[in-house]
């Protein structure tokens, strides 16, 4: 990003974060702005979908157009929690985690299968118990997984997508790092099984977070320690290991969702950490194969964007979904 672009998201930010959010105290503003703040702070929800408990934060004037952000592996939609308030002011904003995840439930795997058209399904599933008719699909990792696979169910629902390291390419999963798995893929085995299991230790969580970050003390050790702790619950880490398991489907998918991009030209925003060692940067500038009009930022990051870069990337969200939308409106 140039310098004069840095200046004006870091400024705009500044902006939102005192107008908005309020983080001095009271005393310094009006009431009228404090009670505003307070408005835009999140709740903390569940909804049974399926029989199952989907917990959710939700922060913004349902009135405003809805943006999902649906997460990754390993984390939840803590990963969301400096994001959120940066854009409930202009946004109605749902983030929910996806079943085995954070607060939500994690059915016993002998009476649930742990796929990723599974996931797709309750995500489907939450967004109508919801009410939502429309919406704005931001995805990471996994959450670009289930998210593209929403968008190839509903095409008609989606107004924009937001990529955050949420690859669709086959060149993004490249990586040294991906070995391990993509041999477990072909070759499925015990020895293999126990590979795959390894992407859900300890060492593996604190390693997707701070892996390519130029600054590890950036990143609060709230992430992956907490990641860690509910991985470590009940039959968690085997339901990772299923689903890393199963990401090999993506292999499939991935022509259905090049081909959904071509055929309904969704408004794509990617905002990538480059060094990212699990999905890698080359698929962020892909997009613009089937894209052209894909407006795609790299930042000197990894593979949890937002722990280092959330004040810019709110800014780069904002400012598109600004135009976005807004032409959207005019054309229907």
């Amino acid at each position: 990003m140039k310098f004069a672009t840095r200046v004006a998201a870091l400024i705009s930010l500044f902006m939102v974060s005192t107008a908005v959010l309020a983080v001095a105290p009271a005393n310094t503003g009006t009431l009228a702005d404090a009670q505003h703040a307070d408005a835009l702070r999140p709740h903390y929800r569940i909804a049974t979908v399926d029989g199952h408990k989907i917990f959710y934060r939700e922060a913004g004037d349902a009135s405003n157009p809805t943006i999902i952000l649906l997460h990754g592996f390993p984390g939840s939609s803590f990963a969301y929690r400096d994001l959120i308030p940066l854009l409930a002011d202009r946004y109605h904003v749902i983030a929910p985690d996806l079943p085995g995840f954070g607060y939500s439930d994690s059915p016993p795997r002998s009476k649930y299968r742990y796929t990723f058209d599974n996931l797709t399904t309750a995500m489907d599933h939450l967004t109508e118990a919801l009410g939502l008719k429309h919406y704005v699909l931001y995805v990471c990792d996994y959450g670009a997984t289930v998210g593209y696979r929403l968008a190839l169910a509903h095409p008609e629902r989606v107004s924009a997508i937001i990529s955050q390291n949420g690859n669709a390419y086959d060149e993004g999963i490249t990586g040294k790092d991906w070995a391990p798995i993509k041999d477990a893929w072909e070759h499925p085995s015990k020895t293999h099984r126990e590979a795959v299991r390894y992407m859900a230790s300890p060492e593996m969580t604190k390693y997707q977070w701070i892996a390519g970050v130029p600054d590890a003390s950036f990143i609060s050790p709230d992430t992956y320690i907490l990641a860690d702790y509910a991985q470590a619950q009940g039959e968690n880490r085997e339901i990772q290991a299923d689903l890393l398991t199963n990401f090999a489907t993506e292999q499939e998918m991935y022509p259905k969702y090049q081909a959904y991009f071509r055929k309904y030209q969704p408004p794509l925003l990617a905002v990538w950490g480059k060094d990212d060692p699990f999905f890698l940067a080359k698929s962020a500038t892909a997009f613009k194969r089937d894209l052209p009009k894909a407006e795609v930022h790299l930042y000197d990051t990894s593979h949890f964007a937002l722990e280092t870069h959330v004040n810019e990337i709110a800014w780069q969200i904002r400012e598109f979904l600004g135009r976005t939308l807004a032409d959207k409106k005019g054309t229907e």
